[in-house]
């Protein structure tokens, strides 16, 4: 009978939900609580490349999560997406929680990789990690254009994989650490090899809202032309200042890495260079409903093979976003690429970010 009810009440709370934000937590038998969130993000685009369609509307993301805390050790969420017209699996793990110094996740999750990454999707400061422009499609390995998270992405460093993480926290908040053994193939895909793949990240809080951060990572994949089985590694560093309230905000970060999509002979792979910095500064703002402007601007740089000329690129990003009350916001962005080698390309983007 409580497991009928249980089901009841999570039923209930998710088809309330949007309706009643305020009651978004439903407290279940024997001590259990789930806590519903979600967020819509409708995207507007254009493209200069000729032969794409120049503009076009879509859902970026709809997604209805649950975090589920059994009691001080058990906890879990769900996080499934609904945009382009199916349903896909994002976050969905178990996680033991024994200590603040050392937690244990199982299941699908985001590999402690890069900065810009690991920034959520509901606080990130552009609208596009990797600032796409559709019909591009020259980055060697990733295609696409060369950005730094289109390539840590494409190259399967960053984002999610199945697997299992550690991560904790030490003195007293200044220090954590995250590592984690995964499949290596992505969210939602089944190992190809039977081989595991590492990622691990060290961020240190030297001074308040100053944060400098490392990260490591071993990619196991099957070679494109010899079949065999490989791993390619890629080091990163970054350094984030600033908070997502008031003032001056800075991310920053580089990359250096193998990149296993371009095969260099039958065992080895091209080398990549990529770096990126993001600047924004939010502005309160006095107002029912508006609370703050908040003016970015960004500069990614990719170069997917070190040993071949010409194939690099720079994208540039200003923006402008508008921020309501919590993570609500409307934000505005030029993405204009420009190659080594070919002609400059841009897309306007404009983006609303709902969150409840």
């Amino acid at each position: 009978m409580p497991r009928c009810r249980n089901t009841v009440v999570v039923g209930f709370a998710f088809l309330t939900l949007a309706a009643a934000p305020a009651a978004a937590q439903a407290q279940l038998a024997d001590g259990v609580s789930v806590r519903f969130s979600g967020r819509v993000q409708t995207q507007f685009n254009t493209t200069s490349v000729t032969g794409a369609s120049s503009t076009e509307f879509l859902i970026r993301r709809a997604r209805l999560s649950a975090t589920v805390t059994v009691n001080d050790l058990v906890s879990g969420k769900v996080d499934p997406d609904f945009s382009g017209g199916k349903i896909t699996l994002k976050d969905a793990y178990m996680r033991l929680s024994f200590d603040p110094r050392f937690r244990l996740t199982l299941g699908q999750f985001k590999r402690p990789f890069d900065l810009f990454e690991l920034t959520s999707s509901t606080r990130m400061l552009v609208v596009e990690r990797s600032g796409g422009i559709r019909g591009i499609d020259t980055c060697a390995g990733p295609g696409g254009i060369c950005t730094l998270s289109h390539m840590t992405e494409k190259l399967q460093y960053a984002d999610r994989d199945i697997g299992v993480l550690a991560d904790g926290r030490l003195a007293d908040g200044m220090v954590s650490y995250a590592v984690s053994v995964t499949n290596g193939t992505g969210a939602n895909r089944e190992d190809e090899n039977g081989n595991k793949s590492f990622t691990g990240r060290l961020t240190v809080e030297v001074a308040p809202n100053i944060t400098i951060g490392g990260n490591a990572g071993v990619h196991d994949y099957v070679h494109p032309t010899s079949g065999t089985n490989r791993y390619a590694t890629a080091f990163g560093a970054d350094v984030e200042i600033g908070s997502f309230s008031e003032g001056v905000h800075v991310q920053v970060g580089a990359i250096a890495g193998e990149n296993w999509q371009v095969p260099v002979g039958s065992q080895d792979a091209a080398n990549f260079l990529t770096a990126q910095g993001i600047l924004s500064y939010r502005v309160p703002v006095v107002h029912p409903y508006v609370t703050g402007v908040e003016p970015v601007f960004r500069v990614s740089w990719g170069d997917p093979d070190t040993d071949t000329d010409g194939d690099h690129g720079l994208l540039f990003t200003p923006g402008l976003m508008l921020h309501f009350e919590g993570r609500n916001r409307i934000a505005v962005n030029m993405d204009i690429w420009s190659p080594d080698s070919g002609d400059t390309e841009f897309s306007i983007k404009a983006q609303s970010f709902f969150f409840f």
